[in-house]
């Protein structure tokens, strides 16, 4: 293989041009001027994920949460446009899908997690048609409010894979907007609706959960706990979950299913040697720095951490990511901290919100004088006014915006 051309060498290479890769590519570029940075990313369109509840709900459009991923990418950064084959660590070198070798001081690893569609038997074939559909497609998430709103009573069903995934309040927020829907239209008390979920708890963090459970009691949803979709027949509409721990299983009929597919790590971060024994990226739960490797980085949803996999995750571990990595360029000591702060924004009804606030061990850490485990108009409208424009004018550009979060004593 031939060595790395000049013009492949960089100071900084970033693994992800998502919300994490061109956040702290815009700090770096904004604290050290005279740093060659190369973001590797193949996709030409940049998501704003955390909108795609409210187009699912019909609150946002799909247009309004996507934008030019050329149009991010920080001045004076390179863009190569480009999917990761393979790590080589001990030469400091990453290979990518076109055979080019670049060649790296730092490497910041973040290219998000991936949806494994093809885990749920049946369900590829059917996704996007036959009252099937997931809010976490681009492809599929309009199609959401399509279904939505073209129920009137039946049968609906909504899940949850086992965890790690992305915004784990997610695949509840769908529910109580559909049945908010339902509800304001005179059509929920003809609607069967089950939420199943492979976990046995409504919420991670149990401070939340009494709330959420009034909201589930209160649409008459059905929960079903340790149930895991496995199969799906769009044509038959039916849906078979396995109940967890056994070789039992449920079929259930439905006129609406909304899924969210099991994740994992990117196949090319499991088969290399930067990946932990379950494949997530192994890092340093508090400086980011990976255990093995002391000139690699890690943020966002590809962490083998704890804390919950979103935005305003990614959001606190940038600036941490950042001091940590030019310190050791530097050789200072590294004094950046990530503390698990993760932020659920948990959408229980058009116009109210419980906004989930958390550490690492769950312990919670509210950013507002107010008891945010009651649902709320003001959480509403910084989900759905507030926290849009402050990933994309502030956090994307290199804003180091970090809300003051106390920790708090649930008892």
């Amino acid at each position: 293989m031939a060595d790395p051309t000049h013009q492949d060498r960089f100071s900084v290479v970033i693994v992800g041009g998502g919300a994490a890769g061109i956040t702290i590519a815009a700090q770096l570029r904004g604290e050290r001027a005279n740093l060659s940075i190369a973001i590797i990313e193949p996709s030409t369109t940049h998501a704003y994920q955390p909108g795609w509840t409210l187009v699912g709900a019909g609150v946002m459009t799909l247009p309004e949460t996507l934008r030019q991923e050329g149009g991010l990418i920080p001045r004076n950064v390179e863009w190569l446009r480009d999917s990761v084959e393979s790590f080589q660590p001990e030469s400091n070198t990453v290979t990518l899908k076109s055979g080019r070798v670049v060649e790296y001081r730092r490497l910041i690893v973040c290219p998000g997690l991936q949806l494994d569609w093809d885990k749920i038997e049946g369900l590829s074939e059917t996704l996007g048609r036959n009252g099937v559909t997931s809010n976490y497609s681009r492809e599929t998430v309009a199609y959401t409010w399509e279904c939505i709103r073209h129920l009137d009573g039946g049968k609906a069903l909504f899940t949850q894979p086992p965890m790690p995934i992305k915004c784990a309040g997610a695949p509840q927020k769908i529910v109580y907007l559909a049945c908010d829907h339902w509800r304001r239209e005179g059509s929920l008390h003809r609607t069967d609706v089950d939420f199943s979920m492979a976990g046995n708890a409504l919420f991670g963090v149990s401070y939340y959960v009494p709330s959420l459970q009034r909201q589930i009691d209160y649409y008459g949803v059905n929960l079903h706990k340790q149930e895991n979709l496995i199969k799906v027949d769009g044509e038959k509409r039916e849906a078979t979950f396995q109940i967890v721990g056994t070789d039992e299983t449920v079929v259930r009929p439905f006129d609406m299913l909304h899924v969210v597919p099991p994740q994992s790590a990117p196949d090319f971060i499991q088969a290399s040697p930067l990946a932990n024994e379950a494949g997530w990226l192994d890092v340093d739960p508090a400086s980011l720095r990976h255990k093995t490797y002391d000139n690699i980085f890690g943020a966002g949803d590809v962490l083998g951490t704890s804390n919950a996999k979103t935005a305003a995750a990614a959001r606190e571990q940038a600036p941490v990511v950042v001091e940590n990595l030019l310190a050791s360029l530097d050789g200072r000591p590294q004094a950046g901290s990530y503390d698990g702060y993760g932020a659920c924004p948990l959408t229980v009804s058009y116009g109210k919100v419980v906004l989930a606030e958390f550490l690492y061990g769950g312990k919670v850490a509210p950013s507002f004088p107010y008891d945010q485990r009651k649902p709320s108009r003001f959480a509403w409208f910084l989900k759905t006014e507030v926290f849009p424009k402050l990933y994309w004018y502030g956090m994307l550009r290199g804003y180091n915006i970090r809300i003051k979060h106390t920790s708090k004593e649930t008892g």
